[in-house]
């Protein structure tokens, strides 16, 4: 199983191992910050998750997420805070996020 020390040593694993586009959520879609993919929350998958608590600071706190589609070979990287400074919004990613 793999672990990471820290939040930036995670992501530049997994910049290693293909995953390359750097994910955000915006109006219910998994969007990449290029633009170039979009997925709704059936149309991609979650490989792999990492969670950090650097200390007892939430502004430290943080979840990785490894995502991938199948059809589109797109692999990418999110990542979102969690505690008091995670999104509150219960769509359809945020719950896929939340329940994996």
């Amino acid at each position: 199983m793999e672990s990471y020390e820290t939040l930036s040593e995670a992501i530049e694993a997994l910049k290693e191992q293909g995953y390359t586009e750097d994910f955000n959520i915006h109006d219910n879609i998994l969007k990449s910050s290029n633009g170039n993919h979009q997925f709704r929350h059936t149309e991609f998958v979650i490989d792999k998750s990492f969670r950090f608590d650097v200390n007892e600071d939430p502004s430290d706190q943080a979840m990785v997420y490894a995502i991938s589609s199948a059809g589109k070979d797109v692999k990418g990287i999110m990542v979102n805070g969690y505690g008091i400074y995670s999104e509150d919004s219960t769509n359809d990613i945020l719950e896929k996020l939340r329940n994996h």
